[in-house]
């Protein structure tokens, strides 16, 4: 059994999964993780879109709108088509794809800021609980994360955002080694 500090220092971004289903349950298991991160008041500031099959084509048909914009006005069909399929893709990458979204509440002790930094604590918890799991997963921003049209391929109003499209499976790469500054060189004391 894996130590608390075992899965924080062990926690790694896994970019390639293999295409083996994760069970329902287990999914359900990560997003209660998820649910249980800190939010000054009980705010709860967040959802969570869980794309499988073909329920990750919202998600790629966001990428292939969201690239069409950018396409030079002489591309012929053919390339245009060829970018669309690679753009829709992207969404493939995983067997799970969970968008994070930051969805604010309308009580009036929430204080925005906070609830934002809650909501990254929940994916925080959601990846620590990935790792506790022996799956992998990457954490994925970007563009195209905070673009509008992926705002409105999740049907988000208002203030609510997508902070951030999490791609879960069964690890088939090694984790990369991990190093990090000795925290003693981050600390400043304060003492009287």
């Amino acid at each position: 059994m894996k130590s608390f500090e075992d899965i924080v220092k062990g926690r790694r971004s896994i970019g390639k999964v293999k295409d083996e289903p994760v069970p329902k349950e287990l999914v359900e298991k990560l997003i209660e993780a998820a649910t249980w991160a800190p939010n000054h008041f009980g705010t709860e500031p967040w959802k969570f879109f869980v794309m499988t099959g073909e329920g990750r084509r919202v998600l790629g048909q966001a990428y292939a709108d969201i690239a069409a914009e950018g396409y030079p006005a002489d591309l012929s069909e053919d390339e245009r088509q060829e970018r669309q399929v690679k753009e829709i893709a992207k969404a493939y990458r995983a067997p799970v794809v969970i968008a994070a979204v930051y969805a604010p509440t309308d009580s009036p002790r929430a204080i925005p800021a906070e609830d934002l930094a809650a909501t990254h604590a929940a994916v925080q918890n959601l990846l620590l609980a990935v790792h506790a799991n022996d799956l992998g997963a990457v954490w994925r921003t970007g563009d195209p994360a905070y673009h509008p049209k992926m705002k409105q391929a999740f049907g988000l109003t208002g203030n609510e955002q997508v902070v951030g499209l999490i791609y879960v499976g069964y690890p088939d790469m090694n984790a990369p080694v991990g190093k990090r500054a000795p925290a003693a060189e981050k600390i400043v004391w304060l003492e009287g």
